[in-house]
């Protein structure tokens, strides 16, 4: 039995700016606050591949992991962010980091999803400007969910090429 390959697969639909050119601008703008903004990169993609880990998006954690293998992380940090809370691999503002991704994204319906005790540890990590940049970095996988997981863009291919003809 042969390992299917980026190249067997198909997207579910083709390239969304063939038919909304403008979604390039919004997704670029997202791109460049988060590449501007005072979050490191490795943070960032922690957190949106835990994202991908919670939304069930193959796209999206294997374009994460693949950021993360670029940025010189271990396969172990790589790994362990499926398990963050018993892992020992991360930084304090990493960890609250992944909290606030998790909390943002999975229903509470007990209460709030980001109570005033989270948001005061968050903010003991991070100021105003690092704040909005980590809100954005979730905001720019909320964006993309519904195209990761209604459209499937091929995992593992470079933006533009992500998408079956």
């Amino acid at each position: 039995m042969s390992t299917p390959t980026t190249t067997d697969q198909r997207s579910r639909m083709p390239n969304p700016l063939a038919f909304l050119p403008e979604m390039a601008e919004v997704g670029e703008a997202l791109h460049k606050a988060l590449r501007n903004g005072p979050i490191p990169p490795t943070t960032i993609s922690l957190l949106q591949l835990r994202a991908g880990q919670i939304l069930g998006s193959t796209y999206f954690a294997i374009r994460e992991t693949g950021y993360l293998r670029r940025l010189g992380e271990s396969e172990e940090r790589i790994t362990a962010v499926a398990t963050w809370q018993d892992a020992t691999y991360f930084t304090d503002a990493e960890r609250v980091a992944l909290e606030l991704v998790e909390a943002v994204l999975t229903p509470n319906p007990s209460g709030e999803r980001v109570p005033d005790e989270l948001y005061a540890r968050a903010s003991a990590h991070y100021d105003d400007k690092a704040m909005w940049s980590l809100i954005m970095a979730i905001a720019h996988i909320g964006f993309f969910t519904p195209a990761a997981l209604i459209a499937k863009p091929i995992p593992g291919m470079p933006p533009g090429q992500n998408y079956s003809a």
